[in-house]
C-alpha cells in the first residue's frame, strides 16, 4: 500500500502545477485589471503606471507567474492589494474559526445521516422512507442562503433567542456566549451537509437489501437485526467511510455562504470580500488551496478504503 500512496502523491504533484496555471491565468483573463482597485480615473498615466510598476504588473505574464509560483513553494502567499495584509496570516487566524464551525456541523450531519438512511434503505417505499426521501429532496431543493435567513428571521428576529452575527459579542470572550452565536450557523451546516450523504446511503441500503445473501440470511431465519447490523451495516458503511476524505476540502471551503450570512469570521467572508474588491492574489491563493485540499481529499479517500477493505488492499 506504501507504493501505492507514493505513487499517487508523485502523480498529484503535475495536477497542482496545472492548477496553479489555470487559476493564474483564468484571473488575468477577468475583464478588470487588479490595478482598478487601487486607482481612481482621476489619477495620472505617470501615477497608474508607477503603481503598476510596484506591484510588477507591467511584467509579461509568464514572469509573473513564475514570481508568484514561487512565493507560493516557499510559503509567501503574498500581500493583499487592497488592506496591504499578509495573506498567509491572514488565512492563519480565518482557517481555524472555520473549521471549529464545519468540523462538528459535518460530523453531526455525517452520523445523522447514516441512520436516516439506513432507516429509510430498510423501509424502502414505505412512509418512514417516503418521510425521510422527501426531506433529503426539500433539503437539496433549499438554497442554503435561504434557510440561513430563515433561521435569523425566526431565531434572531421574531423569538430573539440567538445572536444572527459574528462569533462573539463585543467586549464578551466567554464559552456560552460562543455557544449561542454557533448555534445559527451549526444547525444551517448540518442540515445543509445531510441531504447528499442520506441519499447515498439509503441507495446503498437499497441495493445492499437487494442481495442474494439477504436472501440467504432471511431463508435460515435471522432476525431483521441480524441482517441489518451484521451485513448489510457493514457493507453500506464501507464505502460511506471513504466519503469522510472528501470532506477535507468542506473544512477550508465548504461554508462560504453560511459564513457570510452569519458574518463568522472565517475563510468564506475573506474569500467574498477579496471578490468584491478584485483583490486577485486573495483570489488565487484561496482557490489552488481549496483546489489542493480535493486533490488530498481524494487520496485521503483512496487510502482509507485501502484500509478499510482487504480486498483493495490486496489489488494495490
Amino acid at each position: 500500500m506504501a507504493k501505492y500512496i507514493v505513487k499517487r502523491i508523485l502523480s498529484a504533484i503535475p495536477l497542482l502545477l496545472i492548477i496553479t496555471i489555470i487559476c493564474f491565468f483564468l484571473i488575468n483573463l477577468a475583464p478588470y485589471d487588479a490595478i482598478d482597485s487601487m486607482t481612481t480615473p482621476k489619477m495620472s498615466e505617470e501615477l497608474v503606471q508607477m503603481i503598476r510598476e510596484k506591484y510588477g504588473y507591467d511584467q509579461p505574464v509568464y514572469i509573473q507567474y513564475i514570481r508568484w509560483l514561487g512565493g507560493l513553494l516557499n510559503g509567501n502567499f503574498g500581500y493583499s492589494i487592497v488592506n496591504g495584509t499578509n495573506i498567509f496570516d491572514d488565512l492563519v487566524s480565518r482557517i481555524p474559526n472555520t473549521i471549529v464551525l464545519v468540523l462538528p456541523a459535518y460530523l453531526a450531519a455525517y452520523i445523522i445521516s447514516i441512520v436516516l438512511g439506513l432507516l429509510a434503505g430498510s423501509h424502502k417505499n414505505k412512509r418512514l422512507d417516503k418521510i425521510i426521501d422527501g426531506y433529503a429532496s426539500l433539503g437539496i431543493a433549499m438554497p442554503t442562503f435561504w434557510v440561513a435567513m430563515l433561521l435569523i428571521y425566526i431565531f434572531g428576529y421574531k423569538l430573539g433567542l440567538l445572536p444572527i452575527l459574528g462569533m462573539h459579542t463585543v467586549g464578551v470572550d466567554t464559552t456560552a456566549d460562543f455557544l449561542r452565536h454557533f448555534i445559527l450557523p451549526f444547525v444551517v451546516l448540518t442540515l445543509s451537509f445531510i441531504p447528499d450523504n442520506l441519499r447515498y446511503v439509503r441507495s446503498s441500503t437499497i441495493t445492499q437489501y437487494s442481495e442474494d445473501y439477504v436472501m440467504v440470511q432471511r431463508a435460515f431465519g435471522a432476525s431483521k437485526g441480524e441482517i441489518m447490523f451484521k451485513h448489510v451495516c457493514k457493507n453500506v458503511l464501507l464505502p460511506v467511510i471513504t466519503k469522510l476524505g472528501m470532506a477535507l476540502p468542506t473544512l477550508v471551503t465548504g461554508a462560504v455562504i453560511t459564513e457570510t450570512v452569519f458574518s463568522w469570521p472565517g475563510v468564506g467572508p475573506y474569500f467574498i470580500k477579496a471578490i468584491q474588491g478584485m483583490d486577485y492574489p486573495i483570489i488565487m491563493v484561496v482557490l489552488v488551496l481549496s483546489s489542493t485540499l480535493v486533490i488530498l481529499g481524494n487520496l485521503l479517500s483512496d487510502i482509507l478504503y485501502c484500509i478499510t477493505d482487504p480486498r483493495i488492499r490486496k489489488m494495490r
